[in-house]
């Protein structure tokens, strides 16, 4: 195949770790035959100071002219710690998401056989955790009307939704579940919010058409205590923009480290695939990133954007043995000798 794949490093350890991810998908490339080309740009922090824009016109056409999306990280210091900035790289990713139509960011929650003791959680807690969180993109309160009044001493934020916005996104969680455990939990603050009331309502007239699903409805401050508790006993959960952006870092450490969750956004154009964590600015250039994340990301891109499974296996075989062999960076070698991103991107390709 002929594979077309726009590459958006990012800022802080993003260009080292997508770095790692090329190494992967050139060697399966040479091995299934397939032909890639790699069009790079840029977006976050780096493209502000390239071009005063956090996603340029530019990122944004060679997006649209890819097959798919592989994705770094975003985010500086310089803008982090200045609230004052008017222009920052996460305006970048929201525009991105809006312009691309990615409505629904697809996480995966599972664990590593040889990592299990490496996770916060009691072993006993979550071994067999292997669920999907599908939060709303393009929505909430994150897009939603923001300002101030009364001289900038009141601040407000407008949270959002249409029917048709909850439904595309739960006619994708309804579809994912019937593929796997065929449950489905609708996470929201019915009992507050009038947006989580739509959600629920919407959702309830749907469950009609999925009758092998099973669906439950728990709020959100619930299930964040669940997931710590029970997290084996989710399977698929779908929820709004907000509530999706924090159970999702909660949910990621499950597995023992932020730096081996991959994700794919999807929508109506070039579907996007990124590791969950951020750009880690104080480990930049340091060599010292895990890029399994990343790595793991392509494989999502392998399996969902270009329906190649045995690609996808291949790269998840292959970060399974060299987590079980302790080919591991840092932040997960405890005592052991700890290898540096570049090292074990080198392990990956050669192994592949």
């Amino acid at each position: 195949m002929k594979l077309n794949i726009a590459l958006l490093a990012g800022d802080g350890i993003g260009p080292e770790v997508i770095a790692q991810a090329v190494k992967v998908v050139d060697v399966i490339a040479k091995k299934y035959n397939h032909d890639i080309t790699w069009t790079s740009a840029l977006t976050g922090a780096c493209a502000i100071d390239a071009c005063g824009e956090p996603y340029p016109d530019s990122t944004h056409e060679v997006c649209m002219a890819a097959d798919a999306v592989l994705f770094g990280a975003i985010g500086h210091p310089k803008y982090d710690n200045d609230p004052k900035a008017t222009v920052r790289p996460e305006q970048g990713l929201l525009k991105m998401r809006k312009k691309l139509g990615l409505f629904a960011n697809v996480r995966p929650t599972f664990t590593f056989p040889s990592l299990i003791d490496n996770s916060p959680l009691k072993r006993e807690r979550i071994e067999g955790t292997d669920l999907i969180i599908l939060r709303e993109l393009t929505g909430g309160i994150y897009f939603g009307e923001k300002g101030r009044k009364d001289n900038g001493d009141t601040a407000f934020d407008t949270c959002t939704y249409t029917r048709a916005e909850v439904q595309r996104l739960a006619k994708m969680g309804f579809e994912i579940a019937m593929t796997r455990g065929k449950k489905l939990c609708c996470v929201d603050k019915a009992n507050v919010m009038e947006t989580s009331r739509l959600w629920r309502e919407t959702v309830q007239d749907m469950e009609k058409d999925y009758p092998e699903v099973t669906v439950s409805y728990e709020f959100v401050d619930a299930v964040a205590m669940r997931l710590v508790q029970w997290p084996n006993s989710y399977d698929v959960l779908i929820t709004e923009n907000l509530f999706g952006d924090i159970l999702t870092d909660e949910a990621s450490v499950i597995s023992g480290s932020m730096g081996l969750m991959p994700s794919a956004s999807k929508g109506v154009h070039t579907s996007l695939y990124e590791p969950i964590h951020g750009s880690y600015p104080q480990a930049t250039g340091l060599d010292i990133a895990n890029p399994l994340a990343t790595v793991l990301s392509a494989a999502m891109m392998f399996e969902d954007a270009f329906g190649l499974q045995a690609e996808a296996d291949a790269i998840r075989a292959v970060v399974n043995k060299s987590l079980a062999e302790g080919i591991v960076t840092e932040d997960l070698a405890g005592k052991n000798k700890a290898y540096k991103t570049s090292e074990v991107g080198d392990w990956l390709a050669k192994n592949i």
